[in-house]
């Protein structure tokens, strides 16, 4: 990140000049969360989800929040701006604080606010949805809080390399035969027609961008549960694809690992593709006004 900029605190600075204490709790225990924030034509989209999802993450965590989400919202826009990113990323951690090594922590402690924003290609994204992703199937053996979105990710990053083991892009995880999610992403199935996805609970993380397709499937007329599905289910599926905020909607052509299956990318998930598309251009659109 040569040349770039970065978020400390309440202050953009030069990379490379972040001060690293080793006895951050985000160091030595994963203790803090984090959002991912798409940026298209420089605007980050869907901030006020994203940063909802935040506050939320604090909450069940006790995490002192050090500032409100204007300035959150102010914050990512300089750092977008100073790093002149147009299509991107910005990425916003919060660890609990610095504090000699316990595993107690104290309540109310000075958070630790950092992030970063760099440029993606959106060809590679456009590429993985136009031809489907090879994706690997894992047991899901993350521990039992997946709603908050916290840095304890050594599970979802076990599971990717796993995958990437295997040429596949994405792995999706299962618990005892249920379908869960992705490491990286939330998994979506249709079968005649009907949309089916892991209900909210504690053992997905609520996606951002899997709440938006569920709400286009709705106002398009596309029939859809949130409910568990099997492993078997996911075999037996017309159209299996994911969603992320990096990865919007993108179909799985591929099932590699104890279970092996081939799809089609269908109509269901081409619909979603475009209307998901549509709003992007709309909110980007009237973000610019």
């Amino acid at each position: 990140m040569e040349n770039s900029y970065v978020l400390y605190h309440d202050q953009i600075i030069k990379s490379g000049s972040i001060p690293v204490d080793p006895e951050d709790r985000g160091y030595l225990f994963g203790d803090g969360i984090y959002e991912v924030v798409f940026v298209y034509n420089r605007k980050p989209f869907g901030f006020d989800e994203h940063f909802e999802r935040f506050e939320q993450s604090a909450q069940k965590l006790e995490l002192s929040m050090p500032y409100d989400i204007t300035m959150f919202k102010q914050l990512t826009d300089e750092l977008i701006s100073k790093n002149n990113v147009v299509n991107g990323m910005v990425y916003i951690q919060m660890t609990r604080g610095v504090a000699p090594r316990n595993h107690l922590y104290e309540r109310n402690m000075q958070s630790v606010v950092t992030g970063f924003a760099k440029p993606v290609s959106l060809d590679s994204i456009a590429a993985s949805q136009s031809n489907g992703i090879q994706t690997y199937l894992t047991e899901d053996i993350r521990w039992l809080r997946c709603d908050i979105k916290s840095l304890n990710l050594l599970g979802n990053v076990m599971a990717k390399r796993k995958a990437a083991d295997y040429d596949c892009q994405e792995a999706i995880q299962h618990r005892d035969g249920t379908v869960t999610e992705g490491s990286s992403s939330n998994v979506f199935i249709v079968k005649d027609g009907t949309l089916k996805t892991h209900p909210a609970t504690n053992l997905i993380l609520n996606g951002i961008t899997r709440q938006l397709v569920l709400k286009i499937a709705q106002e398009i007329g596309v029939p859809f549960s949130e409910a568990a599905f099997s492993v078997e289910e996911l075999l037996n599926a017309d159209e299996v694809f994911i969603t992320s905020t990096t990865m919007e909607v993108t179909p799985v052509i591929k099932l590699l690992g104890t279970k092996d299956q081939t799809y089609q990318i269908g109509p269901v998930t081409t619909k979603l593709q475009k209307n998901f598309k549509q709003v992007i251009e709309k909110k980007t659109s009237a973000l610019k006004s």
